[in-house]
């Protein structure tokens, strides 16, 4: 199924899609990303992770990068001290990994995509983002080669046409305070 990002019921219909544990393909702020609901610990049900593991042809050890819907939500995951260099630039195609409470690390973006955020906001908990493409090839870039790789393995597609040469989000660690950029994107830090 696909739908317009510019119809007026795109944020309702992808809110949800979403809490149903829906997969979905939408745009972001820099590329098209495959998208679930993150569901709380121990209260796995859709298990989302898995089935866009499973679509992508990913390892179980590579997480996948969690859309936040505001820059301060981030709180709600980590204990970690924030540089105020990050919120500068947040909402924005930066991705920011810290210590989350459970004593891992994850990967958090808020996007700088106010339709997106809009859509996070109404699941009531992040939702997941990762590149559309199969594991080790080139991210698809045209809706026209998203729909006939994806089309029959995702429950949802919206199109907001083709993301040409867009730029993947930089993504940095925050350790003690302080920022290590490991891939440099569309952000500069």
């Amino acid at each position: 199924m696909m739908c317009l990002k510019s119809d007026s019921d795109s944020v309702e219909k992808c809110a949800e899609y979403l809490k149903k544990g829906k997969i979905l393909i939408m745009p972001t702020d820099t590329v098209y990303g495959f998208s679930g609901i993150v569901e709380p610990a121990g209260k796995i049900v859709y298990n989302t992770d898995a089935r866009i593991r499973a679509i992508k042809g990913r390892a179980e050890t590579k997480p996948f990068i969690q859309l936040i819907a505001r820059p301060g939500d981030i709180f709600n995951h980590t204990d970690d001290k924030i540089p105020e260099e990050i919120f500068s630039v947040w909402p924005g195609a930066l991705t920011v990994i810290v210590h989350d409470k459970s004593g891992g690390t994850t990967a958090y973006r808020c996007p700088g995509d106010e339709w997106i955020r809009k859509i996070i906001q109404k699941c009531g908990f992040p939702v997941y983002s990762t590149s559309v493409n199969r594991s080790g090839s080139p991210v698809l870039d045209t809706v026209e080669e998203i729909c006939r790789e994806f089309e029959g393995e995702c429950d949802l597609i919206v199109s907001d046409g083709d993301k040409k040469g867009a730029l993947p989000s930089t993504i940095v660690a925050v350790q003690d305070g302080k920022i290590s950029v490991l891939r440099q994107g569309s952000v500069k830090i």
